[in-house]
């Protein structure tokens, strides 16, 4: 029972904070420069992952952008732990977040890219995007698995919107994610795969002991001229190293 009042006390602050966050988005975001917007995003996410008993763990520093940031995938929570260490990335994400209840608000806050994978060709669409905002000296994110995994074995790297990096020549940094637990080196807490529901992974979340998350920044690699599918088999062997590790 008090495992269950634990978690349910996690969930309800974190709901607070998400609606908090919300009002802030509509009523405030606009109007901000830049450099406050990153301090309300690091801010938020942070506070996110400590609501829901998360400790964050990191290795290694973000390259000033214009970068683009490549990370294994294992839930939701990674935009979080990212952000908490980036909070200037702007994600790609799929379009079904848009259809999330407050989350959608606050992911668009952060300046995210839609991409609608039911649509062939919408791909491209998105790294031309992504060029644009590399140009602008943005950091982009993105996870290159294209779905999220169970964090025992990482999944096959998509190449395809590496290509934004390699039309502008800018360096890909490599982010290796990990997320353990009081009895557990890989968390089953924060599984996010099959027909698990938004609902069912914040309780799981919430119901977790000693959860911590571990980002790694790993050393950035040249993307200009490179070979799209090789640099993905790269980047992947990078982060298959250091979750190794």
């Amino acid at each position: 029972m008090t495992s269950r009042l634990r978690a349910a006390g996690r969930l309800l602050r974190c709901v607070l904070h998400g609606v908090h966050g919300v009002v802030i988005v509509l009523l405030r975001f606009g109007s901000m420069p830049t450099a406050r917007r990153q301090f309300h995003v690091q801010w938020w996410a942070t506070k996110t992952l400590r609501l829901m008993g998360i400790t964050l763990r990191v290795e290694g520093s973000p390259v000033a952008g214009p970068v683009l940031l490549v990370a294994n995938h294992i839930s939701w929570l990674d935009i979080m732990a990212v952000h908490a260490v980036c909070p200037h990335a702007r994600f790609v994400s799929k379009a079904d977040v848009k259809s999330w209840p407050l989350m959608r608000h606050l992911v668009d806050a952060g300046g995210t890219l839609y991409l609608e994978r039911e649509r062939k060709r919408d791909a491209l669409r998105v790294v031309h995007a992504m060029a644009e905002a590399l140009k602008a000296g943005d950091t982009v994110a993105i996870f290159p698995e294209g779905t999220t995994s169970d964090g025992q074995a990482l999944l096959p790297f998509h190449a395809n919107l590496l290509q934004a990096a390699i039309a502008t020549e800018t360096p890909v940094q490599p982010v290796a994610i990990r997320f353990s637990d009081s009895t557990h080196t890989i968390s089953r807490a924060v599984e996010f795969v099959g027909a698990t529901t938004l609902a069912q992974s914040l309780w799981r979340v919430a119901s977790g002991n000693g959860l911590v998350v571990r980002v790694a920044l790993l050393p950035p690699r040249a993307a200009a001229q490179a070979d799209r599918r090789a640099l993905a088999e790269q980047l992947r062997n990078d982060i298959a190293a250091a979750l190794a590790a």
